[in-house]
């Protein structure tokens, strides 16, 4: 019996270095992979199952597991689409529960936080905003984040009161309602950070992404440079933890320096690894496949026989 997947990835990521080598690796380990763009997925609900699944237009036959690469950007419909395949018995690494853990960067504090995990102090923005309840409570420099985003978009930092009163009054006049937490600035880290890769709870690879001009951002994204990084007791536990309480098969954990120590700053549920693999020569993507298929073992093959 053949193995058979879906890799759902949206059409303008079907050329990207992530999607090649992760295709690249299945067809080492002998498993077929189809990509599909889940925004051409059409769902019905009915009580046999049957022809419950079309992409383009057609039924489709289930794949014998389901793999999401949709992360931040996994809209309403497409984490609808995900549940289904759920409800239906078919395997999905991340599962839905886990994307929507991390989809939403206060929920995930608030899960890391109840798991007693090192996180910098995080409050959500009410509105209207009380500047000089933020400087009480939270500080300045102060960083704004958006509530959901990736590759450090919309991130931003405010030296001082008037700064964050001036990007808020952006906000307001481009978008009528608008979800930002506000975290502390942690000085440690200006430009540096770790990228842990983890794979069922465990660390397969670490870099430090360290900004190539003034900005605080390390990214590599936005032409931050890597370096690997080696990995002590501190790193496997709160990467390895934060996995953990957020139920991630495969995820990315930044971790920030502070004290020489370190705080959990996001955690991805689509973590990118060109930079990982470039700058480590780790196996990334044959980690993650060779997961899938220990995970899958018993399930793949008996599917549908």
């Amino acid at each position: 019996m053949n193995r058979f997947g879906w890799m759902l990835v949206k059409d303008r990521f079907w050329e990207s270095y992530e999607t090649n080598r992760l295709i690249e690796e299945f067809q080492k380990q002998d498993i077929e992979i189809q990509l599909v763009d889940p925004n051409t997925v059409d769902i019905f609900v009915n009580k046999e199952n049957k022809k419950s699944i079309l992409v383009n237009g057609e039924p489709s036959d289930l794949p014998q597991f389901v793999f999401p690469r949709t992360g931040s950007g996994t809209s309403y419909y497409i984490k609808a689409v995900i549940r289904h395949f759920e409800r239906m018995g078919v395997p999905v690494i991340n599962s839905s529960d886990a994307i929507d853990n991390v989809k939403d960067k206060l929920y995930t504090h608030q899960i890391l936080a109840q798991s007693n995990l090192d996180i910098p102090k995080t409050m959500l923005l009410r509105h209207p905003i009380d500047i000089d309840f933020v400087e009480k409570n939270i500080g300045f420099p102060v960083i704004v984040k958006k509530i959901s985003g990736s590759y450090g978009r919309g991130v931003f930092l405010c030296e001082d009161k008037k700064q964050l009163n001036q990007l808020v009054t952006m906000a307001e006049l481009t978008k009528k309602s608008y979800d930002i937490i506000l975290q502390e600035f942690i000085k440690d880290t200006w430009g540096k950070d770790l990228r842990v890769f983890v794979v069922n709870n465990k660390v397969v690879g670490c870099m430090m992404r360290q900004a190539t001009d003034e900005d605080f951002r390390a990214n590599i994204s936005r032409g931050g440079e890597g370096f690997p990084y080696e990995v002590n007791e501190q790193i496997e536990w709160l990467s390895s933890e934060s996995s953990k309480a957020l139920d991630l098969d495969i995820a990315g954990v930044d971790l920030l320096f502070q004290n020489g120590g370190y705080k959990i700053c996001e955690v991805n549920s689509n973590p990118g690894f060109e930079g990982m693999e470039n700058f480590t020569k780790k196996n990334i993507a044959g980690e993650i496949v060779s997961f899938i298929k220990l995970k899958l073992g018993l399930n793949i093959g008996e599917q549908n026989d």
